[in-house]
């Protein structure tokens, strides 16, 4: 495990050491005593200072890398040149030039190289899957998501480091709209066409965005609208789609419930 932040502690460490086949071999972070901390309570059998040290262990197969998005190209070419497999944190790099540089690397070294995408796996996600599969609600025209997250905090804040864009690579869309677009693919297949609108609404003295839109065009015809924000102070985690013989409406996605519209009437799911 490479990046011992808060993500890394509340979801990665502990899938890392008790998912069957796998085990916590080492962890890094630049702070030494940190690092030792953290494998102590995570039970990483050792710690490095040095993410170089770490791809290196002849023991490690594979590296999580869970540093910060500037840092992704770089550990990431050193793990894939060390023979190592990666699993990346989102996003996967601050442009599409470093992402290219990631996946050149994993082909010359003959490694696997995943992002860290896992919304396709929810439950609710797979029966929307399941829904359009089925045909009843016709052909999907067009879906709608919005994620918002009020998030303006002070340059002290451990993740102030977001609204640089050097080290992010912009706001909300790169921070979890990405998640949504990861969604909409798995859902729709793939984009043909994308436009974004990144603005400033409500903080203009930040580097990176407050809102963003997207707008995209699928191979298949469908036509999708995200909008994500920081400024908007009510939060939003909805998702609809809308099909020639219905619809499907989820008014939050990382819970269950859903309702289905079609000329047979209005269904409840959860």
């Amino acid at each position: 495990l490479l990046g011992c932040g808060d993500i890394a502690a509340k979801r990665v460490a502990g899938a890392l050491r008790d998912a069957p086949g796998s085990a916590l071999i080492a962890v890094a972070r630049a702070r030494a005593e940190r690092a030792a901390d953290f494998a102590r309570r995570h039970g990483a059998r050792r710690w490095y200072a040095d993410g170089r040290e770490l791809v290196r262990d002849p023991e490690i197969d594979a590296v999580y890398v869970a540093t910060p998005v500037r840092l992704h190209v770089e550990h990431t070419v050193a793990a894939a040149e060390a023979g190592k497999h990666v699993l990346c944190e989102k996003p996967m790099a601050l442009d599409v030039a470093g992402c290219e540089r990631m996946i050149a690397a994993a082909r010359a070294h003959g490694v696997r190289l995943g992002v860290a995408y896992y919304r396709h796996h929810y439950p609710i996600v797979a029966r929307l899957r399941a829904l359009l599969a089925s045909g009843e609600i016709g052909t999907p025209v067009l879906a709608s998501v919005q994620a918002f997250e009020a998030f303006d905090p002070g340059p002290d804040h451990p993740r102030a480091w977001l609204l640089r864009r050097s080290e992010s690579g912009g706001g909300p869309m790169m921070d979890f709209g990405c998640h949504r677009l990861e969604v909409l693919r798995d859902l729709l297949g793939p984009v043909a066409g994308v436009t974004g609108f990144p603005v400033n609404v409500r903080l203009k003295s930040r580097e990176v965005e407050d809102t963003c839109i997207a707008r995209l065009h699928f191979a298949s015809g469908a036509e999708a609208v995200l909008a994500v924000s920081h400024a908007a102070k009510e939060s939003r985690d909805s998702f609809e789609i809308f099909g020639s013989a219905g619809s499907i409406h989820v008014p939050v996605l990382n819970q269950g419930r859903l309702r289905v519209v079609t000329a047979a009437g209005t269904r409840e799911e959860e």
